[in-house]
């Protein structure tokens, strides 16, 4: 049985609508799993003749009425939106919007309705116009979901990254690594490939300094104090995690195989080799939501410079939603 992907549009000012028409076109879509737009139908009108699409929009009220048959596109319609809804520009009403597309998502994957959200970008200075005080979507996400313990995990078709910081500087960052958050990171990556399918999953972790420290010979202990207490409680609970290992050759062991996801300390390290291996083929993941709900996103912004122009790139769409169907707990 195939999950249905809900696709929230973002920021209608951006590229969000025109990326997911672009995406679903590709007949592959339908074939992995069943979309359904959470946005502003008539935006999505706009998009289609923008893009010069022969897609045909269904605009609906519930999950029931969708048919999921390619060539027409299932979209929730909140009418949030003016139909002449300026494009590249900050707006208040196109902020508020994206909260609310994104809020109705969250309750469909509560209700099991969709089985994993999928996310076009927002704009963070319009959301907060718009009332909603939160940095992005993640934010918003543990929020309505009650999570506190997630992170952010990327994806590209020969390298899963899942992180243990993120968005601090590097000094703050060390500092924040402790066997405690280890171990929750580790787990969540065993909890998120187990759940998609993946039987023992391979798990390794990238060390802080280089050379992983190299017994003591590289920085002051950190390896030993942050990160093995929380490898070896991963262990004892029978999870498939090793390390750590020097970041400058565990990267390239996870692309040829050897592992099935590398656990980063922090944002550049596990960035880096992601955004080396292809822009257009990352995907940032939220993983650790309560309910196991699984969101992705592309791993781009909403591109206000070139909104309503038909430039936009929708590779990266079209991958967050392939990884949205390879991550959905199986239905």
């Amino acid at each position: 049985m195939k999950p249905v992907i809900g696709i929230t549009m973002g920021d209608a000012a951006g590229i969000g609508p025109e990326i997911i028409v672009k995406a679903l076109q590709n007949t592959s879509i339908y074939e992995q799993c069943n979309p359904l737009v959470i946005g502003d139908a008539k935006i999505l009108e706009r998009a289609t003749r923008i893009t010069n699409s022969r897609l045909t929009i269904n605009p609906i009220s519930n999950v029931k009425e969708a048919t999921y048959q390619y060539g027409t596109i299932d979209c929730i319609d909140l009418d949030l939106l003016p139909a002449d809804l300026p494009f590249g520009q900050v707006s208040a009403a196109a902020g508020d919007a994206a909260f609310q597309f994104l809020k109705r998502a969250i309750e469909l994957a509560k209700n099991g309705d969709i089985q994993a959200i999928c996310t076009a970008p927002l704009n963070k200075e319009a959301l907060q116009k718009g009332g909603h005080l939160y940095p992005g979507h993640t934010e918003i996400l543990a929020d309505l979901t009650g999570t506190k313990d997630y992170a952010m995990m990327l994806s590209s078709p020969k390298l899963k990254v899942i992180h243990i910081t993120t968005h601090v500087g590097l000094i703050k960052a060390i500092e924040m690594i402790n066997p405690d958050r280890t171990y929750k990171v580790i787990k969540l990556a065993h909890e998120t490939l187990t759940r998609a399918g993946k039987e023992n999953p391979s798990i390794a972790v990238c060390g802080i300094n280089p050379h992983a420290g190299e017994n003591g010979l590289f920085g002051n202990g950190e390896e030993e104090e942050k990160l093995i207490p929380g490898i070896r409680k991963a262990q004892l609970e029978g999870i498939n995690v090793t390390g750590p290992y020097p970041a400058d050759t565990l990267f390239y062991r996870a692309v040829q195989g050897d592992f099935d996801i590398v656990v980063a300390c922090y944002h550049d390290q596990g960035h880096a080799p992601i955004k080396v291996l292809g822009l257009e083929a990352g995907v940032n993941i939220t993983v650790g939501l309560k309910g196991g709900i699984i969101r992705t996103s592309v791993d781009h912004g909403t591109a206000f410079d070139i909104a309503g122009k038909n430039l936009a790139d929708e590779r990266s769409m079209i991958e967050a939603i392939r990884v949205a169907v390879e991550l959905a707990p199986k239905v």
